[in-house]
């Protein structure tokens, strides 16, 4: 129902006052734990993010040393995809304390 007495936003007043969330870019960022060894890390980078080995290796000791590494920046859709990717990834078999994935977050 329409109320004629108020005035109505256009479509173009409504997309200028909200938000878009598919704007980028989104960050999504690796955070340190002690159940994954660098070689997963670095192993993982290079599978998911499609990283050469170098720059994966660059990120491990980033996320060790800081505790965090931004590893990817872009699109939201681009970056929901890695950040799902890096979530279902799994444990490090190289250690018996590692039962998941690293953590990631997907941020604005």
């Amino acid at each position: 129902m329409t109320n004629m007495g108020a005035s109505q936003p256009s479509i173009l007043e409504e997309t200028e006052i909200r938000p878009r969330l598919n704007d980028g870019p989104w960050k999504v960022v690796l955070w340190d734990d002690d159940f994954h060894t660098y070689e997963y890390v670095i192993e993982m980078l290079m599978d998911v993010c499609q990283m050469p080995w170098e720059k994966a290796f660059q990120h491990a000791v980033e996320v060790d040393t800081r505790k965090k590494t931004i590893v990817f920046t872009g699109e939201l859709e681009h970056a929901e995809f890695v950040h799902e990717r890096i979530l279902n990834y799994g444990p490090d078999p190289r250690m018996s304390s590692s039962k998941g994935s690293m953590t990631a977050t997907l941020e604005k």
